[in-house]
């Protein structure tokens, strides 16, 4: 008899633990994006003094936004958790730089594959926290 991580069956506490968690950062990403895109005068501010050049703005948006909206889609979930996780490296990398603190990225980062974790068997196959006695 197979277990629930082998057949990726997952809990329902779990799975919507899951899905309650990966919302979280697609809201975040969606928010920001949004903003990005309706006050283009204030997020050019911020990318300014981080350094970016002032045609970055639009380029990284859409980046970030497509990516979440493939994190959001279950069958891409996979792919735009390991896109986001790039997106998030690139944005840790940009705090360090400038001096700031950079535990918020990394924060966003565990967040999301902590829910796709909890909401996908096969990543929970995939990587067991604990072993199969």
């Amino acid at each position: 008899m197979q277990s629930a991580t082998e057949d990726g069956a997952v809990s329902s506490t779990s799975l919507w633990a899951g899905r309650i968690l990966s919302a979280l950062p697609v809201l975040l990403f969606v928010f920001t994006g949004t903003f990005s895109l309706l006050k283009p005068a204030v997020a050019q501010q911020g990318f300014v003094h981080y350094g970016y050049l002032d045609g970055a703005l639009l380029r990284i948006v859409i980046v970030e936004l497509a990516c979440a909206i493939l994190y959001a889609i279950p069958r891409t979930s996979v792919l735009g958790a390991i896109l986001l996780t790039g997106y998030l490296g690139g944005a840790t990398a940009t705090h360090v730089r400038v001096g700031e603190p950079f535990f918020l990225p990394i924060i966003v980062g565990i967040v999301v594959w902590l829910g796709i974790y909890l909401r996908d068997g096969r990543l929970r196959a995939l990587i067991p926290l604990r072993s199969q006695v």
